[in-house]
């Protein structure tokens, strides 16, 4: 064991007497190379028994500043736990190995009284085997993993009980270890890039005392079950000084039963992100979901046309719709579309070539009438945010059919057409008050061109900063825009139709028909 020094020794023979397991003891005694993790179980153990065994060579003395180790017989006191009568707050010393002849592959194999079993049976093979047969019954599509471990709380617990153990026979012999030296379980434990939630039972309880030491660390939260978290642990771990520690928990940990329960084997894919352009053609249309109340007023919406098709095909468990700004259930979007962008949650499958985007494009433009797409592509996460980059630069350009009170001639609109640059000043419209905060907001119309169609009727083409309120412009929302289309004809106006003629925004990129 070749990444053990001669300043180890005492760490080792202290730690396996105290029934710690070889790979808890390596990460005491600073080791962070993943190779030796790695070794099987019962080889770690002969391991140690080698290096308890033999003498201190000449390169280590070479090497490595000279310890002795202790002596070979310490004549010590039985382990008392916080129940016991005799139990005074003090570290309990524990019996060490009597003889370096002793054979550690003698000593019973228990439960680690630090990780409960966590770097013993599910460092294993047989558990990797049963991760990846989860991995591979779950039918996924990967590339690279992200690996999660679930630990128990009273875990934290437990390694600072072993730590204080520790650091009074390291004080003894003139040296030091701080917590920070410790390599953190989580670290050890590196099996595969999935999330293993494990669980103790036996041990539940022995987190309790800190919330009667620490109160403030333990407050109830909605999204969770217990107050005794993992990050509430530590914090009061932090808090509590080490004399009130020793009070209440025995160091050593008393050595468990039973191994930790292994809770659930979770397969978590990273999210994939598609992008595109929309037409919509209809003017019965939601972009997303119209609910009222807990009522749905209408059967579709354009995020569910398209995103039932990508959620079947990359067989997500969820997605998420984003556009660039969006339009009103009656207005049509033309020309070339709007940008839009689908976070599909967790999929199982995520290599999708360039033919085989274009088909699934062709698969929800044949789905409906209502609705079309272009540009269907596999972009980043970060590509996304330039569809929200520059949010009220870009420009947009729409169609409004207008109607007037008082009859018009085509030479009346004329001047509207040399209108360049004009600026608005829009109350938040009483239509969107309700989900809007109350605000004036300051927009520019860039340009307008008028085409007469009768005397009550014409159509108005604008090309208009982007956020701009076109309906209130038209007829004005009681005074709310200034000034409008009807103040500034001087008669009443409304508007009948609207239509998004181009979203003038270079994203997502053009592809080939």
């Amino acid at each position: 064991m070749s990444s053990l020094t001669e300043k180890d020794r005492p760490i080792v023979q202290l730690l396996l007497n105290t029934g710690t397991c070889p790979r808890c003891i390596l990460r005491f005694c600073r080791v962070g190379s993943q190779t030796l993790y790695r070794h099987p179980y019962r080889d770690l153990m002969k391991d140690l028994e080698e290096f308890l065994k033999n003498n201190q060579g000449k390169e280590d003395r070479d090497c490595f500043d000279v310890v002795d180790p202790p002596s070979k017989r310490v004549r010590l006191e039985h382990t008392e736990g916080p129940d016991d009568p005799n139990h005074n707050g003090a570290l309990h010393q524990i019996p060490l190995v009597k003889d370096e002849n002793t054979a550690v592959e003698n000593l019973a194999v228990k439960v680690c009284n630090v990780c409960l079993g966590i770097l013993q049976d599910f460092c294993e093979t047989d558990f990797v085997k049963r991760v990846c047969q989860k991995v591979s019954s779950a039918n996924y599509q990967f590339t690279s993993f992200v690996f999660s471990v679930s630990l128990p709380p009273q875990l934290s617990v437990r390694e600072r009980a072993a730590w204080l153990l520790v650091k009074q026979e390291m004080g003894n012999l003139g040296l030091s270890l701080s917590k920070d030296d410790i390599v953190q379980l989580k670290e050890a434990y590196n099996l595969f890039e999935v999330s293993v939630v494990f669980a103790h039972p036996e041990t539940d309880e022995e987190c309790h005392f800190l919330a009667t030491a620490c109160p403030d660390c333990f407050k109830p939260a909605k999204n969770k079950q217990s107050v005794f978290t993992r990050m509430a642990v530590l914090k009061a771990l932090e808090k509590i000084k080490e004399e009130d520690f020793l009070k209440h928990f025995s160091c050593p940990p008393s050595s468990p039963k039973n191994f930790c329960d292994v809770l659930e084997i979770q397969c978590n894919n990273g999210a994939i992100f598609v992008a595109g352009r929309y037409n919509k053609y209809s003017r019965n249309l939601p972009q997303t979901p119209w609910i009222i109340d807990g009522e749905r007023k209408l059967d579709s919406s354009v995020e569910e046309l398209i995103s039932e098709h990508l959620m079947a095909e990359f067989k997500a468990d969820s997605f998420n719709f984003s556009s660039s700004g969006r339009e009103d259930v009656d207005v049509r979007t033309l020309g070339n579309g709007r940008p839009f962008a689908i976070e599909l949650v967790n999929p199982r499958r995520i290599h999708f070539t360039a033919e085989e985007m274009k088909g699934l494009q062709q698969t929800i433009n044949n789905s409906s009438d209502k609705i079309q797409v272009r540009d269907l592509q596999l972009v980043t996460r970060e590509a996304i945010g330039r569809m929200k980059e520059g949010e009220e630069e870009k420009t947009k350009t729409y169609s409004a059919l207008i109607w007037i009170d008082k009859a018009i001639q085509k030479e009346d609109l004329a001047f509207l057409d040399d209108i360049k640059e004009l600026k608005l000043d829009q109350k938040t419209p009483l239509r969107v008050l309700h989900r809007r905060p109350l605000a004036v907001r300051c927009r520019i119309i860039h340009t307008m061109k008028s085409e007469y169609i009768d005397e009550h009727h014409f159509r108005l083409h604008l090309k208009t900063q982007a956020g701009t309120y076109i309906k209130e412009f038209v007829h004005g929302d009681f005074g709310r825009t200034k000034p409008n289309i009807g103040s500034l004809l001087n008669r009443t106006a409304d508007i009948l139709e609207l239509d998004v003629e181009s979203v003038d925004i270079d994203w997502p990129p053009t592809l080939d028909d």
